[in-house]
């Protein structure tokens, strides 16, 4: 990444935004730190930021509101994916997946080592690189009545316009990138989640394959295009 490695940290204890920032600036990162959602907001919209930490247990304008409307801002307006790192100390799946599911990059559960969240950090930024670099050509595919347009992340199936959640979308198109493959369990997690079984459970592909049929499936107990593959993953019959 070229210039300035900027990085936000959003939390309401001292003591976590004392050591995350300490942590950001050894990795060569300058540090902004706000404690509230206000200030949040205001900062992402005044300054050119290059990953946001967010906490989402703060008071007023909640983390998970912060998500919801920077990403939603984002595809309205055409504006380039801020990455996201989510800090909770919520840590059940329930909670993960929605943050996920609202467009968080990483998620990483207090208590946490400032040392593995700057890793993670490098991470995000990487893989924010990389496809800023080469994976934001547009791809739509059309085959069997179903069009997945990455430009605009949108669905439809039949004519007809779907409504996915972020982790929904990006879970379908790739499957349709690799159709007729059966795509085990474990390599969805790490490819549309960026984890791996040992951080999130791979149940969290099964319940978002779940709730993909329930939109684009006439029948999603007998599936016409997103097949299980017994014992492996899933299979997209394109």
């Amino acid at each position: 990444m070229q210039g300035v490695r900027r990085v936000l940290v959003v939390d309401d204890d001292d003591g976590v935004r004392t050591a995350v920032t300490w942590a950001f600036e050894a990795d060569g990162f300058e540090v902004l730190a706000v404690d509230n959602g206000l200030s949040a907001m205001e900062t992402i919209d005044g300054e050119v930021l290059s990953l946001v930490v967010l906490d989402l247990s703060l008071s007023g304008l909640g983390g998970l509101d912060i998500l919801r409307r920077l990403r939603a801002n984002e595809s309205r307006n055409g504006q380039r994916h801020l990455p996201i790192i989510v800090l909770s100390g919520r840590d059940s799946e329930t909670d993960r997946i929605i943050g996920l599911d609202l467009g968080a990059d990483d998620y990483l559960v207090k208590p946490f080592s400032p040392g593995e969240l700057a890793a993670r950090a490098r991470s995000v930024l990487r893989r924010s690189a990389e496809q800023a670099g080469g994976a934001s050509a547009p791809f739509t595919p059309v085959g069997n009545g179903v069009e997945v347009d990455r430009t605009s992340r949108s669905v439809w199936v039949d004519g007809r316009s779907i409504e996915l959640a972020a982790k929904e979308f990006d879970l379908l198109a790739y499957l349709v990138e690799h159709p007729r493959r059966a795509c085990r369990r474990s390599e969805l997690l790490a490819a549309v989640w960026s984890s791996d079984s040992d951080w999130q459970n791979e149940s969290t592909v099964t319940e978002h394959v779940y709730r993909l049929r329930t939109k684009i499936e006439t029948d999603p107990q007998n599936p016409k295009w997103l097949r299980t593959v017994r014992a492996v993953g899933y299979r997209w019959e394109g």
